[in-house]
């Protein structure tokens, strides 16, 4: 399994566990159908009020896909099956609280995951970039969550500039897309004290505020959804190109 879930039945509160650490906790085909599985499950598991989802290992919360993953494709240039886009909660009807707490690198398709989170609690030794750019690829659905949580030139300039610079957590606090900077390791102790509140309010009124936060997000990301494999197929170079970019793996960056 690459996905650990633990629940603890007297808090209500579930940890879900990126468990991929020797690859940077990176999804691959078994993840993405793991974690659907997880947050499709929950919705049946009244034991469950809140969830926490981490990454295992210091380096990393999350690397978007994995380069190794074998996606099957159609032939038509029309149809794009993007693998993470069923793996937020509520891509998955979901509307208990998800916490995310994110330690090391939070990176590319990460972004799909702490876009569909209540919030995010992120140690101090936390980095949030986006690669695409630097690559040549476009950044469609990533920079399309980060839209909705950011100022819009923080979420541009995350976007665009690629590995040439990282996020700091402390500089995410400050443009909102983290709600709270622990010391490092104390980043999840920090969520499960969150998620124990959320849990012991009545399900109903929670879930019910999850939803209406939500409902002000989603016209916007639908539309920009609607748009981005369009953008992609126009935008993003050739794979054999990409591949060559990946291998030279770009410039520096800075942290700021």
């Amino acid at each position: 399994m690459t996905l650990e879930v633990v629940r603890d039945e007297k808090t209500g509160v579930a940890v879900v566990t990126l468990n991929r650490p020797h690859k940077h906790n990176a999804i691959d085909l078994d993840t993405a159908a793991e974690l659907s599985a997880a947050w499709r499950g929950f919705r049946y598991d009244d034991t469950v009020r809140a969830i926490v989802l981490t990454g295992a290992g210091e380096k990393a919360f999350c690397t978007g896909i994995d380069r190794a993953a074998r996606v099957p494709q159609p032939s038509s240039p029309y149809s794009v099956d993007d693998p993470l886009l069923t793996i937020g909660p509520k891509a998955n009807d979901l509307w208990k609280p998800v916490i995310a707490a994110v330690r090391g690198m939070a990176c590319g398709g990460a972004f799909y995951l702490l876009g569909e989170a209540e919030f995010v609690i992120a140690a101090e030794d936390a980095t949030f970039f986006d690669p695409h750019t630097t690559y040549g690829m476009v950044s469609a659905y990533e920079s399309a969550y980060l839209a909705t949580r950011m100022p819009p030139g923080e979420a541009a300039r995350l976007a665009l500039m690629g590995t040439a610079e990282r996020l700091s957590a402390r500089r995410g606090y400050e443009t909102g897309l983290v709600s709270e900077v622990t010391a490092a390791g104390d980043e999840v102790a920090a969520a499960l004290r969150c998620a124990e509140v959320l849990s012991s309010y009545p399900t109903e009124a929670i879930q019910g505020t999850v939803r209406a936060l939500w409902t002000t997000r989603a016209p916007t990301l639908a539309q920009s959804f609607a748009q981005a494999p369009q953008l992609i197929a126009l935008g993003n170079l050739p794979p054999e190109r990409q591949a060559e970019l990946f291998g030279g793996r770009g410039g520096g960056f800075r942290v700021r």
